[in-house]
């Protein structure tokens, strides 16, 4: 399937994977629906993809983690374009605290936005991508096939949304509906920065080497390449890849290697 001519909506399309996202659809030919909570940076991005790309493109203000807001976001979508080609489930947050440390509301708000978001826009969107046998789209992690220390709420979201996607998927085997579990390995953005401490502020200042990640560009361009595919899963590092196989055959041994990065970080949280 090709991007070119089709309604791509992605949400936490404001920065970071989200925004490359937009770029590299609009790139492609896509017309293409933004949905963050930051609506003006939305309006102007949407504004430099229109005039760069000669596409369409509509921002919609949209907090994933309340339901009537997704809602909203595909019924505006609808009365725009009419259609419902793909659907990127992009937006979410971090936390990095301790589990014994971490107040609980902090795990309920990272679940309600990467768990509960992806939810949210799937169920509503399934309709109209049941008819153009589009695809669905979850930025997942490679937090999703192992739990990270000090990310006890980002892992299990994650788990949840890969479960989540693959029963998507086997439902719709034979629907016609693509449906594509993208994990890139570190990236380059401010999700690191607005990751929630454990009393539920955000920390502000990455714990990690930066320089080492991938581009948010480069996520981006892999996974535009995923969708026009129909791919079934994406993990696009040396790392991620040799992280799940080592959860399934040296799962011992795994929990040791990510223990000692981990207490590598700045202000390590493991001792």
């Amino acid at each position: 399937m090709k991007l070119n001519n089709k309604i791509v909506i992605i949400t936490g399309a404001s920065s970071g994977i989200g925004k490359s996202l937009a770029i590299e659809c609009a790139k492609h030919g896509a017309n293409v629906v933004l949905a963050a909570r930051q609506y003006v940076t939305l309006c102007e991005i949407a504004q430099d993809l229109e005039k760069q790309y000669n596409i369409k493109a509509l921002a919609v203000q949209c907090d994933v983690a309340i339901e009537g807001d997704c809602e909203h976001l595909i019924k505006q979508t609808l009365t725009t374009f009419g259609k419902i080609d793909v659907l990127i489930n992009n937006a979410g947050i971090s936390m990095r605290a301790l589990f014994q440390d971490a107040d609980l509301n902090v795990l309920k708000t990272v679940m309600d936005v990467n768990f509960w978001g992806t939810v949210y826009c799937t169920k509503y969107a399934l309709p109209e991508i049941l008819k153009t046998k589009g695809s669905i789209v979850g930025i997942s992690s490679i937090a999703g096939y192992k739990g990270l220390p000090g990310r006890t709420g980002y892992s299990a979201s994650k788990f949840a949304m890969n479960g989540f996607l693959d029963s998507i998927r086997v439902e719709n085997l034979k629907t016609g509906v693509h449906v594509l579990t993208a994990c890139p390995g570190f990236t380059t953005s401010n999700i690191r920065n607005t990751a929630l401490t454990k009393d539920g502020s955000q920390q502000s200042e990455s714990s990690m080497d930066e320089n080492k990640m991938m581009s948010s560009e480069e996520v981006a361009r892999i996974i535009a390449d995923g969708i026009e595919n129909r791919s079934r899963t994406l993990i696009m590092t040396r790392q991620g890849k040799l992280t799940v196989a080592l959860s399934k055959f040296l799962p011992a041994f795994l929990d040791k290697m990510v223990y000692n990065v981990f207490s590598k970080e700045k202000n390590p949280l493991l001792k």
